[in-house]
Formats: structure tokens, C-alpha cells, sequence
């Protein structure tokens, strides 16, 4: 399998598809880089060079014990783009990956960077605290701690059967051949990378990283994610940045990229090409 080592030695697992101006995917947790295979597929038959990697701990890369956290995946994404020379490149991150985008494009510049799109991200700040009172409560993540050392599992299953995909709305009705592959992508990493992601994706403040951004960013959010609630995300991020064009999608859950990949990959296409 192709990996790169990262700074601090851990092996780090990628995949790198076709020709072109590059388009670089970064996953949501507790996932893998396969969670892109709908817009991997449809940017490399339109002539892009696509490249996404699983994060530390999770799919394929290496299980570690440690670096758990925003400036690690920040550091880990960097590495994947030097050792393949990446320019001009197009940053797509989901959820947790669009944190991990926001903390790369602060932490190590946009020199290789032309574009971002943050889908269904966790930026600003998805804890509740007196600066933001519109976040989720700490016993929020708390629980899902707990779930994850537990019995990980079924706290998997039933997520991706139900508030992920908005699968529990009334009418609405799993996909099994999707909460089978959600449900495979997260017992794939380590329980440990997983536990510790949460206090990452959900305490991590991206308020500063996103000021210092100046290339153009694309926030792209349903209004109806049980996950990332939108009224305390994608607008207050698409006000920090310096560069943004918000879009929202009336009724869309957070897992958009794949229940609505149609119109996400068209969005897509037209901001990059823009």
C-alpha cells in the first residue's frame, strides 16, 4: 500500500489517482479516505489528479497511540502533500477533515493551496462555551467518548443508520449498502484514534486559523446536519474567512457527500473551474 512517514514517524496511507490540477480530500471521523470513492471517481474521469488520505489511526494508516489532535492531522496532510509535490492544489475537507483543512491552510500556508471547500465542517467551534453559546454541550462529546470505549460498534451503526445520513427522519429509509460501508470505514481505524478525535473535531477553535486564510473557500452546509448544526458553523465561519462563498442546502444531513453527490460533486466542478 503507499504511505509516506510523517514528522513524527508515523506511517501515514494515500491514495493518488490520475492527472492534472490536484484535488486533495480530507475524510470525516471516524472514516477513511473511501468515503470520497463518489467524488474521487467522478474528478478523475473529468481530468484531476485526486489524493486523499486516511487520517493517523484510522483505515489503513498506522494505529498510534498519540498525535490525536488538529496540529497532528494538520502536520500528517502537509507531509502527504510534499511527498507528492503537490501545486495549486484544491483542499476539500468533511467534518472533521474540514477542520484539519482550516488547521493546515493556517498552520503551513497556502503556497500550495489555491482553493478550499469545507463541507459539513466542524469549524468555528462546535463546543458550547460562554464566546459560543450556540455549541453543543461538553456531555455531548462526553457520551460519545463513552459510546466509542464501549462498544464502539453499535454507537457506529447506529449512527450511520440514523442522524448521519438523516436516515431517522419520518419517511426516510436507511440505505443498508451505506450504513455497511460507514459502519466498515470506522471499525477499520483504532478505538483509541477515535476516542481522542472526538475531543479534537469538537474543542478545537478554528477562529484565528480562519482569519488567516485568503484564498477563496467554498462552505458548503446542509440545514438540516444533526451532527454539525448549521446555524453555528458554516455562517460564522463564512464571516471569519476572507474569501468565502457560503451554500446551503435546504434538508441536507451532514453525510451530503454521499446521499447527494450528484449535487455536491456539481458545486463542486463549478467552484473549482470558477
Amino acid at each position: 500500500m503507499p504511505t509516506i512517514t510523517s514528522t513524527d514517524g508515523t506511517e501515514i496511507f494515500y491514495k493518488d489517482w490520475g492527472q492534472g490540477r490536484p484535488i486533495v480530500f480530507s475524510h470525516g471521523w471516524p472514516l477513511s479516505s473511501d468515503d470520497w470513492d463518489a467524488q474521487m471517481m467522478y474528478f478523475a474521469g473529468r481530468g484531476y489528479r485526486v489524493v486523499a488520505h486516511d487520517r493517523r489511526g484510522h483505515g489503513r494508516s498506522e494505529q498510534v497511540a498519540d498525535g490525536h489532535d488538529m496540529d497532528h492531522y494538520a502536520d500528517d496532510l502537509a507531509a502527504v502533500v510534499a511527498h507528492l509535490d503537490l501545486h495549486d492544489a484544491v483542499h476539500v475537507g468533511h467534518s472533521t477533515g474540514g477542520g484539519e483543512v482550516v488547521r493546515y491552510l493556517a498552520r503551513h500556508g497556502t503556497g500550495r493551496a489555491a482553493k478550499a471547500a469545507l463541507i459539513s465542517a466542524v469549524p468555528p467551534l462546535m463546543l458550547r462555551t460562554d464566546a459560543n453559546p450556540g455549541g453543543l454541550p461538553k456531555s455531548t462529546f462526553d457520551g460519545f467518548q463513552a459510546q466509542t470505549a464501549q462498544y464502539r460498534s453499535a454507537f457506529y451503526r447506529d449512527l450511520a443508520a440514523g442522524p448521519f445520513y438523516g436516515f431517522n427522519r419520518p419517511g426516510a429509509e436507511p440505505v443498508e449498502a451505506v450504513v455497511d460501508n460507514w459502519w466498515r470505514q470506522g471499525m477499520m481505524g483504532g478505538a483509541k484514534a477515535h476516542y481522542d478525535g472526538i475531543v479534537a473535531f469538537s474543542q478545537t477553535d478554528f477562529t484565528d486559523d480562519l482569519r488567516s486564510i485568503s484564498i477563496p473557500v467554498l462552505v458548503m452546509h446542509g440545514d438540516d446536519d444533526q451532527i454539525v448544526p448549521y446555524a453555528d458553523s458554516a455562517p460564522l465561519t463564512a464571516e471569519l474567512l476572507q474569501n468565502a462563498t457560503l451554500k446551503t442546502y435546504a434538508g441536507f444531513p451532514h453525510g451530503m457527500p454521499t446521499t447527494q453527490a450528484d449535487v455536491v460533486n456539481a458545486d463542486l466542478l463549478a467552484f473549482i473551474e470558477a
